[in-house]
């Protein structure tokens, strides 16, 4: 077992892998940017080492500051968390080669599960379905315009190396087309130095709705069932659920099958998501593969009792999984609380803290960094907290939420409490009816 683990990480994620590895007796190393000095990740840690300046690139990104932390501290494993470089194969490489074990996936398998084009090839070859499309990146304007005939519009064009909604166009018909490529291209290139494209069917009406895997170094892969993923504003997930209301036994069956089968074709390692497209009558497609531990996996451990962190761990020291598959005896939701103005399009609201009661009671839970007097910094992502209730039915979790961020108090700066508590009151939302589009037509209530 690992000795000393550095977080490569900030914020929530980083403090919920400190208190495994404290559980677990195993010693942490936390790692922050001069606008994270005061964040509860690197007051809790056993050791704490600046990695540079507030932006991104200079600590956080910057793979050389990060080993060379690891190396001061005597570090024998690096836990990335998400985002950041937790999907860098060039940064898992860079673990291997300085003799540090990187807790996430290989650079084999980042590359190939990172790239949208080569993931849907390898999952075709294992016999997951995939949604109809063009066979890996289009090479010109007219090969798009014939795959498009092919296939039938609507279309969705996706950039290659895309996440966050970038590079993505629906198009509904061909007079679109041209408009669509161009603009797509130019975004891609711009926000990943890649301007490669693939074409895919629309699907109308769907769910986002995942399945949670792991893997061993044995080749054994489990699945710990789905979560809904569907409330999305801009690609980005506001809430999750599991299990999810859409879900049925068959279903939940053929996907959590379909998704171990994707992990042991590709002999995955560690923890990951295979996501999927869900249409209205039920047919799932493959989208993509998270090679990480996902924003919403508490949900998933508060419904199946299980640590998911620990099990990561676990499995990148060389301990053979079960083998036994999961399924949801609960149910959870999840707020994302962002330092956000709902009432001004979720403009973002740094700043700080000023007041803080933070919600508590049986089946409630909270992962957050911040408390009353931090200072939220204007660099990084906007969320500060994930609010998880947890109850024997969804009505029950839905109340208990409601309760939840009735209790939950945040002065100083705007967040996304009354976005959600709203959220707990709209019918589509209660009666579980909700799409990826569901946030089009939702309307933020006046609060006078």
């Amino acid at each position: 077992m690992f000795k000393k683990i550095l977080i490569a990480n900030r914020g929530e994620i980083a403090l919920r892998v400190i208190r495994t590895c404290r559980e677990m007796g195993i010693k942490t190393v936390a790692v922050y940017s001069t606008a994270d000095a005061e964040s509860l990740h690197v007051k809790f840690a056993d050791e704490a080492v600046c990695i540079g300046p507030a932006p991104s690139n200079l600590s956080y990104l910057k793979m050389s500051n990060i080993i060379a932390a690891a190396e001061i501290t005597n570090a024998d494993a690096i836990h990335p968390g998400y985002g950041f470089l937790s999907e860098n194969a060039k940064f898992s490489k860079i673990c291997q080669e300085h003799g540090i074990k990187f807790i996430g996936a290989s650079p084999e398998m980042i590359e190939k599960m990172g790239d949208k084009a080569t993931a849907k090839a390898t999952m075709k070859a294992a016999g997951v379905p995939c949604v109809p499309g063009s066979d890996g990146i289009l090479e010109s304007f007219e090969q798009a315009k014939v795959v498009a005939k092919e296939i039938g519009y609507p279309v969705m064009m996706k950039a290659t190396a895309g996440g966050g909604g970038k590079g993505m166009r629906a198009i509904w018909k061909e007079e679109e087309l041209e408009k669509a490529w161009e603009s797509a291209r130019l975004e891609a290139a711009a926000a990943f130095g890649n301007d490669g494209m693939y074409m895919e069917k629309l699907i109308e009406e769907p769910r986002h709705i995942e399945i949670q895997v792991v893997g061993d170094s044995y080749g054994k892969a489990c699945h710990l069932s789905e979560r809904d993923c569907s409330v999305q504003r801009r690609h980005q997930k506001l809430t999750e659920e599991t299990p999810s209301p859409f879900m049925t036994d068959d279903l939940r069956q053929r996907m959590g099958d379909a998704a171990v089968k994707a992990a042991e074709f590709i002999q995955y390692e560690g923890a990951g998501t295979v996501e999927f497209l869900v249409d209205k009558h039920r047919n799932f497609y493959f989208m993509e593969m998270n090679t990480r531990i996902q924003v919403e996996h508490p949900i998933t451990e508060q419904v199946i009792d299980y640590d998911l962190i620990r099990e990561q761990i676990l499995v990148a020291a060389g301990v053979p999984i079960s083998g036994k598959n999961y399924l949801p005896q609960l149910h959870s939701i999840e707020c994302r609380i962002n330092a956000e103005d709902p009432y001004n399009d979720f403009r973002p609201s740094p700043g700080k803290i000023t007041v803080l009661h933070a919600p508590g009671g049986h089946g409630v839970r909270l992962d957050t960094h911040v408390y009353a007097g931090y200072t939220i910094p204007p660099n990084y992502d906007s969320m500060i907290a994930k609010l998880i209730t947890t109850a024997q039915t969804r009505e029950e979790a839905i109340n208990k939420m409601k309760r939840a961020l009735d209790e939950f108090y945040i002065e100083g700066i705007k967040t996304t409490i009354p976005f959600h508590r709203q959220l707990m009151d709209e019918p589509d939302y209660v009666a579980g009816n909700y799409t990826t589009k569901f946030m089009e037509s939702f309307k933020m209530k006046d609060p006078n």
